[in-house]
């Protein structure tokens, strides 16, 4: 792993936070650490850090509220929460609000550095379908700028979330074909076990706005019935 990789650890548990730098650190990571939100949010928006380990608990301002204001902030780094709260309601936050993983403590340091390579060859790579260089893509009136993370549709620009993106790409990646949303949430969200397909459509919804001419009667992203959704460029 390339030493320039900076990863920031948001995370008040003093002894967990030094032994999660020390590994990084071991595997050639540039490492910035923060123990409570406030402090954590601060760094992230300064550095820009490819990776946010985000504990939710957190001192003076919770991790929701930083994952809100670091996907407000259209910040690109990928976020992956490391936390004790494993309830379904929980984990279903953290992806609505932006998240790209979801740790439940207690985990070992192996899968944490599995998913945090995972990640980075999500946002380093190549988009599916998107040749490497060409960081736009246009369909309809629409034009996707992967790298500003924005959505132009008749002169209107719009920001999109990491995970509105994500499905996007996966959608770029298999036009005209039937996709279930079971794949979707497989492919997109990376999350085999995700609880619940209904997020699949909460997301299809957020897209159709910022695409679509009339979300009503979408041209682009059909409703299969009783499968999900098929994409039509």
């Amino acid at each position: 792993m390339s030493a320039k990789t900076r990863v920031l650890v948001v995370e008040d548990e003093e002894p967990l936070r030094l032994a999660l730098c020390d590994a990084l650190r071991a595997e050639g990571f540039e490492v910035l650490e923060a123990a409570d939100g406030e402090a954590g949010l601060a760094l992230a928006l300064s550095h820009g850090p490819e990776i946010v380990l985000l504990d939710l608990m957190l001192p003076k301002r919770d991790g929701f509220s930083v994952l809100r204001a670091i996907r407000e902030d259209r910040l690109a780094s990928a976020v992956l929460i490391l936390s004790a709260r494993g309830e379904e309601w929980d984990r279903v936050q953290g992806f609505e609000y932006g998240a790209d993983d979801y740790v439940v403590k207690p985990f070992s340091t192996r899968e944490l550095l599995l998913r945090m390579r995972a990640l980075l060859r999500r946002t380093e790579g190549e988009a599916p379908g998107v040749a490497a260089a060409e960081r736009k893509v246009r369909f309809g009136a629409c034009e996707v700028d992967f790298a500003a993370y924005t959505v132009t549709r008749s002169g209107e620009r719009q920001g999109l979330s990491r995970q509105e993106l994500e499905l996007l790409r996966v959608l770029l990646a298999n036009p005209g074909k039937a996709l279930a949303r079971e794949w979707l949430l497989d492919n997109a969200w990376g999350q085999d076990e995700f609880p619940t397909t209904r997020t699949v459509d909460m997301h299809v919804l957020k897209l159709r706005k910022k695409i679509e001419a009339d979300p009503e009667s979408p041209r682009h992203i059909v409703t299969v019935h009783g499968v999900g959704y098929r994409f039509e460029r």
